[in-house]
């Protein structure tokens, strides 16, 4: 008769089953699962080939989300078809320079992200398998447009992505244009080669070089006696202008020789002052020794008269040398307009 089981170790080993069961699925989702999660809704136009549900949403980088639903909607205003997606983001929480946490699950903290240029493009994941994923990312400059009109729904506005502009300038490229414009251009180019003067052309041009090859022999045979003048030309003028500095040095040196004999300061001007002041005193003297109407006195005066002209161009002189002593030289300046 066999031995029945335990009824309690059998549900001791079913208890601690399922809790390792829920451990396993705590560590496998990375804490997540009890994790508060918010979805909003972008709208794209036109067609999101590959883009699955469960692709990536990145913000500047990093991925904060993923696809949750995607569907085909109609436009009320435009009447045209859209497709909203919709993208669950999960906790994920931004630090402000002020340690401040941003947390991109709140509506609130998105309608102000919208209003500082946010915005929604599908990016391209993969060249090789063409998958998409969503971008949110600033664009002050773009417009923002929100389309669903219920008050309920978290909208990020989007902008069109690379693909999106790639594929529209393709569709609007005019390809029958360009191939007429590329054949006209073909044929144009055909009739130029073809032509009698293009096939003159590689003659013309054989003629060229030959003149310029006969042109260079020239200059090299006749290039070496003139280099040779021109070398003997440049001697004799560097001969010349180390005589004019010589010259100029030498005149510069007088100049500051005669500045210094007709200074203020010099022997001569001072003498000269000296004389004038002697000759004034002399003036004085012989004017006061006789009376007014005698011819002596007369002729003396007119003498005293003469010598104080004198006296008066001497002192003239000595404040002309004072104020210009370059003037024994070049000569008084006069005032313009004298």
């Amino acid at each position: 008769m066999s031995k029945r089981a335990n009824p309690t170790l059998v549900g001791s080993f079913v208890f601690g089953a399922l809790a390792l069961a829920v451990i396993a699925t705590l560590l496998l989702t990375g804490g997540e699962l009890f994790q508060k999660r918010r979805q909003h809704v972008m709208y794209f136009e036109g067609a999101v080939h590959g883009l699955q549900v469960g692709a990536p949403v990145v913000f500047l980088g990093v991925q904060v989300g993923a696809v949750k639903k995607i569907e085909i909607g109609l436009e009320e205003q435009g009447r045209r078809f859209v497709v909203p997606v919709t993208i669950e983001v999960a906790h994920s929480v931004v630090r402000s320079g002020a340690g401040e946490q941003i947390d991109l699950r709140d509506r609130a903290v998105i309608r102000q992200l919208v209003d500082r240029g946010l915005r929604g493009r599908l990016r391209l994941q993969s060249l090789l398998t063409g998958q998409l994923y969503i971008e949110m990312d600033f664009f002050p400059d773009r417009p923002v447009r929100f389309v669903s009109v219920d008050p309920d729904v978290s909208e990020i506005p989007t902008v069109r992505g690379t693909v999106e502009e790639i594929t529209k300038r393709l569709d609007s490229f005019a390809a029958d244009k360009f191939l007429a414009d590329l054949s006209s251009i073909s044929d144009s180019i055909n009739k130029i080669v073809s032509s009698p003067a293009a096939n003159n052309l590689a003659q013309r041009l054989d003629a060229t070089l030959r003149h310029l090859e006969s042109l260079a022999q020239k200059l090299d045979a006749q290039g070496g006696p003139v280099l040779e003048a021109m070398r003997g030309d440049l001697a004799e003028a560097r001969k010349t202008l180390v005589a004019v500095q010589g010259a100029l040095s030498r005149v510069e040196a007088a100049a500051d020789r005669i500045g210094a004999l007709a200074s203020p300061d010099a022997d001569a001007v001072k003498n000269l002052a000296a004389a004038s002041r002697e000759l004034e005193r002399a003036s004085r003297a012989l004017r006061d020794l006789a009376e007014e109407d005698s011819p002596t006195v007369q002729n003396l005066n007119r003498a005293l008269r003469e010598t104080s002209k004198a006296a008066r161009s001497l002192r003239a002189l000595v404040e002309t040398l004072e104020q210009q002593p370059e003037s024994l030289v070049r000569g008084k300046r006069t005032p313009e307009g004298q």
